[in-house]
């Protein structure tokens, strides 16, 4: 071994022994007679000193060391006359007798720092320089203990863990698939999986009736800031299970991982349908850490002459907490936060509920006091408070809505990224209708099962089944879906039927799992938790890029290896592709 120590192991209890470190060179100060190098390896920082009385020529080799230099010292742990309380070796440090530079290094294009000068495309391209500062690197723990804890849990569970395949068939639901040219099947390819769904239901008619695989799966589709084209699900399945079954197995698994990990108690996990979900925040992941529910006012605000109203399908409304005293310059500015093309909104329409009792809006040419007062009664407006009022049909206006809530609680505080408020969306639709393609697609997958007591509907009113579907939302993000499954094969072939399938076209693209269904299909279902998501939300961060070792930018393309990149003509030779270019 090259070090008896790490340099964050020492402290005043080994004064006076002798000891071997190795690691990076943070930094270095020339004080003179002395120079004090901060030596760095992934357990933490040791000062080490030269002292040139007692040695002259390794003083001056330690004046040539440079920053992130790898070098091996020996020496003996002395007391630090200038303590550092603010890490574990601050009382002491390294009175050097021998140094070896084990690999010289260049000048980093930014500062190995917890706050660095880098920005994120210079560190996307040294991403192994970015690994090695303190905030990147405990992302990194804090995801190995997220996926150790997972295993250990599972197993104690008697969870089985199963790899399932990685080049598989492509499928015409969901995402965009990455396809992989077969060099031994000309004209014919592979699919990289978007999630290993087929594959653990197949597990489950093989009697491994607890699966459970922290899985990568691959999605080609426009990126932002919570998405990746590769990502890892904690990919999970049960056999006679009903959807009970599944949300306390998977609410204590999501309590273990709190606990362990960041420790977080998680109490309640309260259940809210999507209709609920929709109705009151706007979108199917609401974030409950505080209320502002949107209000519908129709009733209050159409058919007073006022021709926004009057002509929208619906009109919304939240009550901002103690916001009434927001300057015109505030209003301004978020009148222009909803008309961004990423909202999408016209305007916004605000009323202040003064501390004596009347009311001023941006409509009083429109709407008198009484007017207002009923909009203060729907929305329960007290004196102090603001209300915010969007416009619309009802798709647009409610999404407008949810994000101007979001962006309400981020300017006000109530988005505390230490505060953790789960809980389960249920009752999903089991379709939704695409005006593009004119058809009913799966909100879900194909494979989820509908409601019992909905059936009789699926020929006549397909758009009022729902789903025996969940999802696991914590601080307004979905961090986990799953469902009970088809596990009968008419039943099956009648949702791909309602899909759209021919009978051909099933059998074809699944007749696979149909056919497995025939030898004794057990009732099974199942959850997949977003591992980086997950970990996102515990290390208190809006990105999942910032809990991936290496992660792709917002165009999907690996800027440290350069990638996705030509291949040359011999490899498309053999592939017998040929590009048009």
């Amino acid at each position: 071994m090259l070090r008896s120590h790490t340099c964050g192991a020492l402290n005043i209890s080994d004064l006076g022994n002798e000891v071997t470190l190795s690691g990076w060179v943070q930094k270095s100060r020339d004080l003179g007679g002395m120079t004090f190098v901060d030596l760095r390896d992934r357990y933490g920082i040791t000062q080490l000193v030269f002292n040139m009385e007692s040695n002259d020529v390794l003083c001056q080799e330690a004046r040539k060391l440079g920053r992130e230099f790898v070098i091996q010292v020996k020496g003996k742990v002395i007391e630090r006359s200038s303590k550092n309380k603010k890490i574990p070796t601050g009382e002491i440090e390294i009175e050097v007798a021998a140094l070896t530079i084990l690999n010289a290094a260049n000048t980093p294009p930014f500062t190995i720092e917890d706050d660095t000068d880098g920005g994120d495309d210079l560190r996307m391209k040294y991403r192994y320089l970015d690994l090695r500062r303190n905030p990147v690197r405990e992302n990194m723990i804090l995801r190995s203990k997220v996926a150790i804890e997972t295993r250990k849990y599972l197993a104690d569970q008697d969870f089985i863990e199963v790899e399932t395949p990685v080049l598989i068939k492509s499928t015409p639901e969901g995402a965009r698939d990455f396809v992989v040219p077969s060099r031994m099947n000309e004209g014919e390819f592979y699919a990289l999986p978007q999630s290993p769904q087929t594959f653990k239901q197949l597990l489950m008619v093989s009697g491994f009736d607890k699966y459970f695989q922290i899985v990568k799966c691959f999605r080609d589709e426009d990126l932002r800031a919570d998405r990746q084209p590769e990502f890892t699900q904690i990919d999970c399945e049960m056999s006679f299970v009903e959807q009970e079954d599944i949300l306390n197995t998977f609410e204590n698994l999501t309590r273990h991982l709190l606990k362990v990990v960041v420790n977080v108690d998680l109490e309640d996990f309260p259940r809210m349908t999507f209709d609920e979900a929709m109705r009151d925040y706007g979108n199917d992941k609401p974030d409950i850490r505080f209320d502002m529910k949107l209000k519908d006012i129709n009733a209050q605000a159409k058919n007073k002459g006022f021709k926004v109203f009057d002509d929208a399908e619906q009109v919304l409304a939240i009550n901002a907490k103690g916001c009434a005293g927001y300057t015109r310059k505030q209003l301004d500015k978020l009148t222009n936060w909803v008309k961004r093309p990423q909202i999408g909104a016209k305007g916004l329409i605000y009323v202040k509920c003064n501390e004596d009792g009347s009311y001023k809006s941006s409509v009083d040419k429109f709407f008198g006091q009484e007017d207002l007062a009923e909009w203060a009664k729907a929305t329960e407006a007290e004196a102090g408070d603001l209300i915010l009022v969007l416009s619309g049909t009802a798709n647009e206006v409610r999404k407008q809505m949810s994000e101007l809530r979001l962006e309400m609680g981020e300017q006000l505080g109530l988005r505390d990224p230490k505060v953790f408020a789960p809980l389960w969306v249920v009752d999903f639709p089991l379709l939704e209708w695409d005006e593009e393609t004119n058809r009913y697609h799966a909100m879900h997958h194909p494979f989820t099962s509908p409601k019992p007591e909905d059936l009789d509907k699926l020929d006549t009113a397909p758009g009022e089944v729902k789903a025996n579907a969940y999802d696991m939302v914590l601080n307004g993000s979905e961090i986990g879906g799953g469902s009970i499954r088809i596990h009968d094969r008419d039943l099956q072939k009648l949702m791909f039927k309602h899909l759209g399938f021919t009978d051909e076209e099933a059998q074809e693209q699944f007749g696979f799992l149909m056919n497995a269904f025939e030898y004794g299909a057990p009732p099974h279902g199942g959850l997949a938790f977003g591992l980086d998501r997950l970990c996102a939300l515990m290390g208190g961060s809006e990105s999942i890029r910032d809990f991936i070792a290496f992660p792709k930018n917002n165009s999907g393309r690996d800027v440290m290896i350069d990638a996705p990149a030509k291949i040359d003509a011999t490899q498309l030779n053999e592939l017998k592709l040929k590009l048009n270019l």
